[in-house]
């Protein structure tokens, strides 16, 4: 059966099957006859194309000039809205006056002019801007060559290119030829794209810069680690393609920046729809790779278009560091960005509800919410038209699966200025991540007859700290001031008032519920710990008051996931303390190795969560803190010259810091434009003892770039090492 006689008609109208797949394709036909050709005219007496050059060299102009000459990839690639330069060579000289020719492109397999998927381009006098053209800048012989200009809305893809001359006969067309097919991107450097950005360095750091950090741990113990992002790696541009077909979005949407970013967002994760990346936050992860081991993008993309399925596993920094793989290969703008204390607030109620026993202790049955250590997401720059002026810039995008929006696991693109001013109306997904920055921390007594009492509100918990990467640097740069206003301030408090006006809930007002600040201070500290050793937790209570008191105090230390679910209670403590008037008193607590060594976790977290109670006054004083071990690193040395071509000898290694054999060891390797993503086993590893792995590498990109190394092992992972290799 025909591709036509599939299209059906529904009142009249011919219904076109959907174009949603940048790789199917159907050829366009070389010849389309309108009328008959008299005998003895034979067609290829006109003009008739011989050879297309598309100088697609890296160090042609056009790779140059549209900052496309990292992509590892022989085919022509350039940026909408800017021109681009191609020669023609037919079969006699092109006469103006007599010779009509034009360039078409056609991406998808039912390609239609109104839908952007035909595109006939012109040949025009003079460019003009915003509009598909060609313009002939020279003629030589046989020869023309034309410059090209896209429109800055072209759909971003993968597009075949066919040149067509007119005879009085109809229409000439060269063949398919797949070293014609051009990769139209995203142009963050045309003012006219919805992507644009003015900065030159921004752009070096959110479009160009293909290895970043991430930022982990807990807030007052701040850990990087590096990841390659490899966009211009080999295959990953035609992978991000796929990704976007994988998902079955219309090529007539793949110009909009907006649609893009949020079918990225679904389509990282694997949730619901056989995306890139299965999560995992369970600590067991047969059949795949730990999380924390992925030493960047590529291994996962590369994967992930092998087996057309799933790769194994992926946590909160995993989805973020593909995500932005894939925005920044496309041409999009993009950072990772870190939010410490984030609150993963189911109904988006503002209120993270820490339920406890009259005696101190959590009670976790009632306990639902959870707020993670740090949550990482992506910013995606990008004007956007369908909100009111003002709300375009950096959008919060999300591929971790939380919750669902509009029938799919995915978050976003939600304005972060909107998010700032507590305009949550707008869409998408603002109510979420307004959440995940400005909760309150409510701690709440369940009494014995079912009644409740607020004992306690932080309002400065959550969203403590939001930080990325800062520009053409490795250090920390604090945005926490584009998400929220400083508390306290007038302007917090009237977004607060704005968010609440647009619907975000809030079950009641805890403001007249609290109780009256406590006579009592209560604080305390846990000192830096490595791995294996033991620690010191210091609890201090300040009596403000001439009155002598009394406290039972109550200490829980457990195992956490990053995400603040706890894994196990290692150790619990509960002490009376008599506190002076106008007195301060200490309360130390000796924590052993081998109490949380036998149950630590991947990212070797700890949380502690006090309680006390004054007798006499019975008010309840609550802290709780997490702390992350400090974990050794990996030790990459290289040797060699570190030059294009040559061969340089690459020294990873590492030793066992702990007093037990380390498992079933992974060494893992990355470094873009030094070597491809590797690996290495090795069956266990002594106490104290030292492995060793040593590679030759040849580089192929020139100029400094990173080599990044992580350990992962049965007991021991997140274990990172990194050098600039120059």
């Amino acid at each position: 059966m025909s591709e036509t006689s599939r299209i059906s008609s529904f009142g009249g109208r011919r219904a076109v099957p959907p174009n949603n797949s940048n790789a199917e394709e159907d050829d366009l036909p070389t010849e389309e006859i309108h009328s008959l050709v008299p005998r003895g005219v034979n067609m290829e007496d006109f003009l008739n194309v011989t050879n297309v050059h598309l100088f697609k060299e890296r160090w042609d102009t056009n790779k140059v000039d549209h900052h496309t000459d990292k992509y590892d990839n022989n085919k022509l690639i350039v940026r909408r809205g800017q021109p681009f330069y191609m020669q023609i060579d037919f079969n006699r000289p092109y006469g103006p006056s007599r010779d009509l020719f034009r360039v078409e492109y056609v991406i998808g397999r039912y390609p239609q002019e109104n839908k952007g998927t035909y595109i006939p381009v012109p040949i025009v006098p003079e460019l003009q801007s915003g509009k598909w053209g060609a313009k002939v800048v020279m003629r030589e012989d046989n020869s023309v060559r034309l410059s090209v200009q896209s429109s800055p809305e072209c759909i971003v893809g993968k597009f075949r290119m066919y040149v067509a001359v007119w005879t009085p006969y109809g229409i000439l067309r060269t063949r398919r030829n797949p070293e014609t097919d051009t990769y139209i991107l995203f142009n963050p450097w045309c003012e006219d794209d919805a992507v644009y950005l003015d900065d030159e360095k921004e752009r070096e750091e959110y479009v160009l810069n293909d290895i970043g950090v991430i930022f982990y741990g807990e807030v007052n113990d701040i850990k990087t680690r590096s990841w390659s992002y490899g966009q211009f790696e080999d295959g990953i541009l035609d992978i991000c393609l796929y990704v976007m077909d994988r998902a079955q979005m219309d090529l007539s949407g793949r110009g909009n920046p907006i649609k893009v970013s949020r079918v990225g967002s679904a389509m990282v994760n694997a949730k619901d729809d056989e995306g890139v990346v299965v999560g995992s936050w369970d600590n067991v992860y047969a059949y795949g790779v730990p999380p924390s081991a992925w030493t960047g993008s590529v291994d996962i993309l590369l994967e992930y278009r092998s087996s057309e399925n799933p790769v194994r596993y992926g946590q909160c920094w995993v989805f973020a560091g593909v995500f932005n793989t894939f925005l920044r290969c496309l041409g999009i703008p993009a950072r990772v960005v870190t939010n410490y204390f984030s609150a993963h607030d189911n109904d988006a109620n503002l209120q993270m509800d820490i339920f406890l026993e009259e005696d101190g202790n959590v009670n976790s049955k009632l306990t639902k919410d959870s707020v993670w250590n740090y949550h990482c997401w992506n910013e995606a720059w990008m004007t956007r038209p369908d909100l009111p002026v003002g709300f375009g810039g950096w959008q919060a995008v999300d591929s971790t699966p939380q919750e669902n929006s509009d029938g799919m696991f995915r978050c976003g693109p939600a304005s972060v200025q909107a998010i700032k001013h507590g305009h949550v109306c707008f869409q998408f997904d603002a109510p979420f991540v307004f959440a995940e920055v400005n909760s309150d921390l409510i701690y709440i007594t369940a009494k014995k007859d079912g009644t409740h009492v607020v004992e306690a509100v932080d309002t400065t918990h959550i969203g403590k700290l939001i930080v990325t990467k800062q520009i053409g640097g490795d250090g920390m740069k604090d945005i926490t001031d584009s998400y929220k206003f400083q508390e306290g301030q007038k302007e917090e408090r009237l977004a607060l008032e704005t968010a609440l006006m647009y619907g975000v809930k809030k079950p009641f007002n805890t403001e007249g519920l609290i109780k009256s600040r406590s006579n009592v201070d209560m604080d305390f500290e846990v000192e830096n710990a490595v791995l294996g050793q033991d620690l010191k937790l210091t609890i201090t209570f300040q009596n403000k008051s001439h009155r002598r008191y009394t406290t039972t105090a109550y200490l829980s230390a457990n195992i956490i996931f990053y995400t603040g679910v706890s894994k196990a209670e290692f150790k619990k403590e509960t002490f009376s303390l008599m506190l002076e008037p106008l007195s301060v008193k200490k309360e130390e607590v000796q924590i052993r190795a081998g109490e949380y060594l036998g149950q630590l976790l991947e990212q070797a977290s700890l949380h502690f969560f006090v309680t006390a109670r004054v007798n006499e006054t019975k008010d309840v004083l609550v802290k709780q803190k997490s702390i992350v071990l400090i974990i050794p690193e990996v030790i990459i040395k290289v040797r060699g010259a570190q030059v294009v071509g040559s061969d340089m000898i690459v020294t990873v290694e590492f030793t066992n810091p702990l007093k037990t054999t380390l498992q079933n060891v992974w060494i893992y390797l990355d470094g873009p434009g030094i070597t491809r993503p590797m690996r290495k086993m090795f069956r266990e590893i002594l106490p104290n003892s030292t492995v060793q792995w040593e590679e030759v590498c040849r580089p192929w990109v020139s100029g400094p770039r990173k080599l990044i190394a992580s350990m992962s092992s049965d007991s021991l992972r997140h274990v990172y090492g990194i050098v600039l290799a120059e």
